[in-house]
């Protein structure tokens, strides 16, 4: 639990810092407002520790760029569940370097949880010299005293590795969008998947007090955000630990019942924590989105096992079903991995069968990537990319023929949507509850707005419609 007179101090301690930062990015700059930029990779969770560096660097005195090459400072946020997403990021601050030389004084950062990995942040220190700033997910909120010693110093700063196990409240936000966000309700994982990294890099759970969370999702309603997810890497984890009695499936309640027109959405659901009290609680509310994101990575018990998912099929299956039985029109999607070491074909198969039970409405899939630092890397893998490419291809193919039906028996239907953006000249993007994209034939000014569609064309993941 947070030592509230710790974290107030810490705080505190961060403003002198912003209040000092002013002047010194202002004539670091030439004498004028300094420009950053910031660029996210991976998760949601991402995007909310992102909105809150913008925050930090707004309050500090900058303004926001898209263009790296007009940037002063410019921050990548990592992602490190995937290796390809670690290799683009190698490959982008890789492209830095002319821009470096060409502006000696721009400050070149990196967060987030690649930098939590030891040999990740070694390997940014000897490689790529004109890094000047480093730091992980737990020292986010010091953000602005790492700044300003990587700009005044004439070091590079290096931090990671420091997880108190304490939520800061209160830090400055900017948020990306006016009418969908994000608030996270929890930080950290306890789960310890033998394949995932991120307990490893975001440390154990810890959840935001209750109150905390109602009061930010009330602001968002009260500045027009239409729709709010959840955060947190195991939302059905939340309130361990808090002495508050609380579950996830009473503080969704709970921010639904806020006055407003809004919907709201969650992420990530864990199988083994799902329970049928946060099904009846989806049912029973209308502003509760009928969309679930239940991973649940393999078919097969076997693997499931070595995965150290905690469940069985038959357990997700249990689940998945109630969920669609009480839930109209309920659109269940999902993450798999293809290729986990030691997966047979008859464990691939299972998998396959599992598909086409639930029928999904998408799926995130990927070929199982190791991470350093997990028990998986260190599993016997006798297969070759080549039959975990060939089985992934497979699996696409059983997903897009369901995807296909789904949304062709979507054609005649009317559904509310939420405006999102310009798809392109006279068409719009628009979303379902039910986390579907319907393009529409609409003028710029409907952005940001609910409407109604009558879906009239169908083509696998994305409808054509109009307005009614």
């Amino acid at each position: 639990m947070s030592d509230i007179s710790t974290t107030e101090q810490e705080l505190t301690k961060q403003e002198d810092y912003i209040s000092r930062l002013e002047d010194i990015l202002y004539l670091r700059a030439g004498n004028r407002q300094p420009l950053a930029f910031v660029h996210t990779y991976g998760c949601q969770q991402n995007v909310a520790d992102s909105e809150k560096i913008k925050g930090m660097l707004v309050r500090s005195g900058c303004a926001l760029t898209e263009q790296k090459e007009d940037a002063d400072i410019i921050i990548f946020n990592t992602c490190a569940v995937r290796e390809h997403a670690e290799d683009r990021v190698f490959g982008n601050v890789g492209a830095l370097k002319a821009l470096k030389k060409k502006k000696p004084s721009l400050l070149i950062g990196l967060c987030g949880c690649m930098m939590e990995q030891e040999h990740i942040a070694d390997k940014i220190y000897k490689s790529f010299p004109y890094v000047g700033l480093v730091f992980g997910t737990h020292v986010i909120h010091k953000f602005p005293e790492l700044l300003y010693h990587a700009v005044t110093d004439g070091k590079r700063v290096f931090e990671r590795g420091n997880d108190d196990g304490q939520i800061y409240e209160g830090l400055p936000l900017h948020r990306d969008g006016s009418f969908k966000g994000w608030l996270p309700i929890m930080y950290g994982c306890d789960n310890f998947c033998t394949y995932c990294i991120v307990p490893h890099v975001r440390g154990r759970e810890r959840s935001r007090r209750p109150g905390v969370i109602l009061d930010e999702a009330r602001s968002m309603v009260k500045a027009g955000f239409k729709d709010i997810t959840l955060l947190g890497q195991n939302v059905n984890s939340y309130g361990k630990w808090l002495d508050e009695d609380v579950d996830f499936a009473g503080l969704l309640s709970d921010v639904a019942a806020i006055e407003g027109d809004f919907w709201v959405r969650f992420m990530t659901s864990h199988p083994k924590d799902a329970s049928k009290k946060l099904i009846d609680t989806m049912a029973e509310n209308p502003k509760i989105c009928n969309h679930l994101h239940l991973p649940f990575q393999s078919g097969s018990d076997t693997i499931l096992s070595r995965m150290n998912r905690r469940y069985t099929r038959e357990k997700y299956l249990e689940i998945a079903n109630y969920a669609k039985s009480r839930i109209p029109d309920l659109s269940l999607t999902s993450d798999v991995i293809v290729g986990f070491p030691g997966e047979t074909e008859e464990d691939f198969q299972a998998t396959l069968d599992l598909i086409r039970e639930v029928k999904f409405t998408s799926l995130f899939t990927f070929i199982y990537s190791p991470r350093v630092g997990t028990p998986a890397a260190k599993f016997e893998d006798p297969y070759t990319h080549e039959v975990k490419a060939r089985h992934m291809g497979e699996l696409l193919r059983v997903q897009e023929e369901i995807a296909a039906q789904r949304c062709a028996a979507m054609v005649g239907r009317t559904y509310r949507v939420l405006v999102e953006e310009q798809a392109r000249e006279g068409v719009l993007n628009s979303r379902t509850q039910n986390n579907i994209v319907v393009e529409i034939e609409a003028p710029a000014e409907l952005i940001g707005s609910f409407r109604e569609v009558e879906i009239t064309e169908a083509r696998n993941w994305i409808l054509r419609g109009k307005l009614k």
